[in-house]
């Protein structure tokens, strides 16, 4: 059917949009690759565009010369692997049952859950729980505070109400299955696009942590990347305030390169585990954001 010159029109506005606001998200993240190889000095005199000004891996040098950049990677893959195995087991355990209707008091325990989004402890009761359980100091106190995430848990239940058909769930319990075999057989291999989209938002959270090492680490050895990233710029400024005023200079220009060097070292990562489930984000989060 061929398009009216209306509807040509509304296309073209639009494909106009759609790309103004993917340059608008996308051109912050390519200034900052840019100027992580330019010259400290176009980058503070505001020379930059397109292209990066004279080729400086400098930065990168000083970053990863630090043994304390290896050691926060470890730290962080630790956390965020462990971290999120048990995001999606918890998650998976309180979504499905609270997801069947045959479930008693479901209403109720789905409006307690809820209510936590609404209203917490604070972080000084949090601590002190932390505390008395005696996880303070340890990876533990990197997964298990952040165990489960409300909204996501919320997400994930609205998917299995909605996309699940709860005739195969009803066949496999006639077929003589638990309600575990059901979970595992029948709903978990029909979620994959929730579950891409869930282990997206907790790998993430994790691997952007830093809040929860501030408050219960002390141990050097257990920092997460981001704590190593943030103690190597504050050193980084420091000795600059502290030498003499020639180098003072050289280091207070290599720091404004070395900022978005940190940048990309933490981002990385994420930005090349995105792709894998990109394909599955969009369908995951609209079908899962529907209220059941």
């Amino acid at each position: 059917m061929k398009k009216s010159l209306n509807d040509r029109l509304f296309d073209y506005v639009i494909i106009f949009i759609s790309v103004l606001i993917m340059i608008m998200v996308a051109y912050p993240l390519y200034f900052v690759i840019i100027a992580s190889f330019s010259k400290p000095e176009a980058v503070l005199s505001g020379q930059l565009t397109f292209l990066p000004v004279g080729f400086n891996v400098k930065s990168y040098q000083m970053v990863f010369q630090e043994p304390k950049i290896w050691i926060g990677y470890r730290n962080t893959i630790i956390y965020t692997g462990l971290g999120t195995v048990i995001n999606l087991l918890l998650t998976t355990l309180c979504a499905f049952p609270l997801s069947r209707k045959d479930m008693p008091y479901r209403t109720l325990l789905t409006f307690l859950v809820s209510f936590t989004m609404l209203f917490g402890g604070g972080m000084i009761p949090v601590y002190l729980v932390v505390k008395n359980l005696g996880i303070t100091d340890s990876i533990w106190a990197m997964v298990i505070p952040n165990a489960l995430n409300t909204y996501n848990m919320l997400v994930m239940k609205n998917y299995f109400q909605t996309s699940i058909p709860g005739e195969l769930q009803e066949a496999a319990s006639i077929d003589g299955c638990s309600h575990f075999q059901t979970l595992i057989h029948v709903v978990l291999p029909l979620s994959k696009p929730i579950l891409a989209v869930i282990t997206l938002f907790y790998a993430v959270q994790h691997w952007n942590a830093f809040f929860n090492a501030i408050i219960y680490l002390r141990n050097e050895k257990l920092y997460p990347l981001q704590i190593v990233l943030r103690d190597i710029l504050l050193q980084n400024s420091l000795e600059a305030v502290g030498g003499d005023m020639t180098g003072m200079y050289e280091k207070v220009m290599q720091g404004e390169t070395m900022k978005y060097a940190l940048i990309i070292v933490a981002s990385v990562p994420i930005l090349v585990f995105y792709p894998f489930v990109q394909k599955y984000f969009t369908k995951g989060i609209m079908v899962g954001a529907v209220k059941g």
